[in-house]
């Protein structure tokens, strides 16, 4: 029997590495052209996406405006379609094994349904049953609870059948306003050891590999490693 019927799983440095290989060098781009002459840090934009959220770094560090975020999220969507980000190793083994086994596997993630779906073609020749993107109205995206609450309705789910599986700080928010559990990726994070630390703090549980994940979803196993907070 699976530990978690459902798996509701972010995308970015969840599933593939997209932070650095992606999303951060087009950011950069952006800047070039809306604030010519500002940069950011490598660790400023994970750091920043992490405490504040995408859109509130926008916001916050650089005065976006409303029609600035548009036309920023309507370029990244041209630039993702010709730049695949690396498949986090053993998430695909994960992804395939809850399939397999019966299970549910629904993405909630800040990217766009597009390429998610892309992404699980080229890396996992899989689609999930359920995708929450940024395609969403504002007022139903990370970090709102709707998406959680809406997988609850639709596959007839209470709250301790699901497990979300993050790599940031607003899912964290989100699942707790939903009553859903979540557990860290912490195979992403290695490099930030103060966010590393609040996650553990945060989460119901926290991983530092995709292999201690696999051995807690499927093989019922006490795991060195795992966090309970």
């Amino acid at each position: 029997m699976l530990r978690y019927p459902c798996l509701v799983l972010d995308h970015d440095d969840t599933v593939v590495r997209s932070e650095a290989t992606v999303n951060y060098p087009y950011f950069c781009r952006v800047l070039e052209r809306f604030r010519p002459g500002q940069e950011i840090t490598p660790r400023e934009y994970t750091e920043g996406c992490y405490h504040l959220g995408f859109v509130n770094l926008c916001r916050q560090y650089y005065s976006f405006t409303d029609q600035e975020l548009d036309a920023e999220y309507l370029g990244w969507l041209d630039y993702v379609r010709n730049h695949i980000p690396e498949l986090c190793p053993g998430m695909d083994r994960i992804i395939r094994r809850q399939k397999q086994e019966g299970g549910l596997v629904c993405v909630l993630s800040q990217s766009g349904r597009e390429n998610i779906l892309r992404d699980y073609r080229a890396h996992i020749g899989i689609l999930p049953d359920a995708v929450y993107g940024w395609d969403l109205p504002p007022e139903q995206r990370k970090p709102s609870p709707w998406a959680l609450r809406d997988i609850m309705e639709r596959y007839s789910l209470s709250p301790s059948r699901i497990l979300v599986v993050d790599d940031m700080k607003p899912a964290c928010q989100m699942a707790r306003e939903a009553g859903v559990e979540i557990a860290f990726a912490g195979w992403s994070r290695e490099d930030f050891p103060e966010i590393r630390k609040e996650m553990r703090g945060l989460c119901d549980y926290s991983f530092d590999s995709t292999e201690e994940l696999e051995k807690f979803l499927f093989d019922s196993l006490d795991i060195h490693g795992i966090i309970s907070a």
